[in-house]
């Protein structure tokens, strides 16, 4: 399989990807054994590539399948890296996203006041560096941290944030994932 061949492959990983609402909208896989499989192709794939670009495009990639698949430390470990790529590179657009998929794994990891770190120092470098394109994420994760450890007031807060930003951006997908979110809030307050 080659790299685009791979991309193609990603296509499709919504279909084994659900937010579970047992666990505070952490995604999940239907499939771990087909999530499995495009983790490994992922593997040998960065394994033969020479290209740096696709090369941190498969670790990032392979940061989130880890991290759905129940093995955050890995998932840790290969974040950990492409922030440190990213930050090397002054590449604020790159770090911002890999710090916001950094905190989610941490969070999977079992360390939620460490992932709420994260996701402040990736607000951080959106506003200085006035990249409103990641803020919502930013937002949006930073609400789902402060929503395990029970800090819903302030969670409703950053989701309602972050829907705003996303009504302006237009993305239905976006949209819909925010108010999910917003959904799950008034259940737990019933």
């Amino acid at each position: 399989m080659n790299f685009p061949e791979f991309k193609n492959c990603l296509l499709t990983i919504n279909e084994i990807i659900y937010f579970d609402s047992n666990e505070y909208l952490r995604e999940k896989t239907s499939n771990p054994f087909r999530l499995r499989e495009i983790i490994d192709m992922a593997e040998d794939l960065l394994a033969n590539l020479t290209n740096e670009d696709e090369k941190y495009f498969l670790m990032g990639t392979l940061g989130n399948l880890y991290r759905i698949y129940g093995e955050p430390q890995i998932a840790v470990n290969i974040l950990t890296k492409c922030v440190t790529i990213a930050s090397n590179q002054n590449n604020s657009n790159r770090e911002i996203v890999f710090l916001i998929r950094l905190g989610e794994a941490i969070k999977y990891n079992g360390d939620p006041m460490k992932a709420l770190e994260i996701f402040n120092e990736a607000l951080v470098k959106c506003k200085a560096n006035n990249q409103l394109l990641y803020l919502d994420f930013a937002i949006q994760h930073k609400g789902k941290c402060l929503l395990e450890i029970g800090e819903i007031a302030e969670a409703e807060k950053c989701f309602k944030e972050a829907l705003n930003l996303r009504e302006l951006k237009g993305d239905v997908s976006l949209i819909e994932s925010t108010q999910q979110a917003l959904n799950f809030i008034q259940k737990l307050k019933c």
